[in-house]
């Protein structure tokens, strides 16, 4: 008997293994003080000029870990560029940023706290917030010794905040894992649709996604108002014009609009799209609904976030300046 069941496990993860979406994993925190750390400044807003924006803005832990706005909403109002990718899921990512500028969830943290379109705060002038706080000063020194409060000890504690953001237990993960009755057969056609129709070949792996980057616009012209070239913007390749990272469809149904232009809302049209300019392919609209129905067995248990107290500004601490 014992043998059958080690057989039997050998099988199941045989099966598992070959299917190109595999189980995501629960976070696991060893660090649980830089975490808390990261979470206090993934949610300050005096990390912004105005004294109201922060990570969390634009990364919404309510909302599936985007804003829900085709392109983002900046200092005094200033339109964003580009639509805001979800934090959910992101240490699954092979860049950071849709043209894939920043290389890990660290050196991604300290790009928006300067950018004049974000948040807009000088990181000297960051540094001086946290620095004049003395609560902070505390929480640095006790997480990080005598490195003390910098742009580097700043970005490593929202990175570490931010990898803990996975959305484990999915009903297509519980499926995956040997339960064949947490997904309708609705949503199975619906998953072998997206093998056979090959979304699987760009959307795989724990992430189902965010490891390549592909042209938007593959086999026919996305047409689209949104300026934004993708990696083009980093490596100056003529090729690499409006290729974009793959984004992973992780809890796609909370992360709305779709694309890097944010310009579709609803998510059977959204696959209908990208099999048109992507693939080329004939998708019926029973099929193209069938996918997405397949598509929301993916949304996950969302990180449960304890909102935290963030410790008092003193006389002085820099003023935030939100009209200016």
């Amino acid at each position: 008997m014992q043998t059958l069941a080690i057989v039997a496990a050998g099988l199941m993860a045989t099966t598992v293994q070959a299917e190109p979406i595999q189980i995501i994993e629960p976070a696991v925190i060893t660090e649980p003080e830089k975490v808390e750390l990261g979470k206090k400044l993934f949610f300050e807003p005096r990390l912004s000029k105005s004294g109201f924006l922060s990570c969390n803005s634009c990364h919404n832990l309510s909302l599936g870990g985007v804003d829900a706005l085709p392109t983002s909403i900046g200092h005094n109002w200033q339109e964003g560029p580009i639509n805001s990718p979800t934090v959910l899921n992101a240490k699954y990512m092979l860049a950071q940023f849709w043209d894939g500028r920043a290389a890990d969830l660290k050196e991604q943290a300290a790009g928006p706290i300067e950018n004049p379109k974000e948040m807009a705060l000088p990181h000297d002038v960051a540094l001086e917030v946290l620095r004049t706080i003395p609560a902070y000063q505390d929480e640095f020194a006790a997480v990080f010794g005598d490195q003390g409060i910098t742009m580097d000890t700043v970005t490593d504690a929202i990175a570490a905040f931010e990898e803990t953001l996975v959305t484990p237990n999915s009903r297509f993960d519980q499926y995956l894992a040997g339960d064949k009755n947490a997904i309708t057969e609705v949503e199975l056609e619906g998953y072998e649709l997206f093998k056979a129709n090959a979304c699987s070949a760009c959307h795989n792996g724990p992430a189902v996604g965010g490891t390549s980057f592909q042209k938007m616009g593959l086999v026919k012209e996305y047409i689209t108002d949104n300026p934004e070239l993708g990696r083009y913007n980093v490596t100056g390749k003529e090729s690499d014009k409006n290729v974009f990272k793959v984004p992973t469809l992780r809890n796609i149904e909370l992360t709305y609009p779709y694309f890097h232009d944010g310009s579709v809302w609803d998510l059977t049209e959204a696959v209908k799209v990208m099999q048109e300019v992507q693939l080329g392919l004939p998708l019926s609209d029973e099929e193209a609904e069938k996918i997405a129905i397949f598509l929301k067995t993916l949304t996950g248990d969302q990180p449960q976030i304890t909102l935290p107290i963030l410790p008092p500004s003193n006389p002085n601490t820099p003023r935030p300046a939100p009209f200016k």
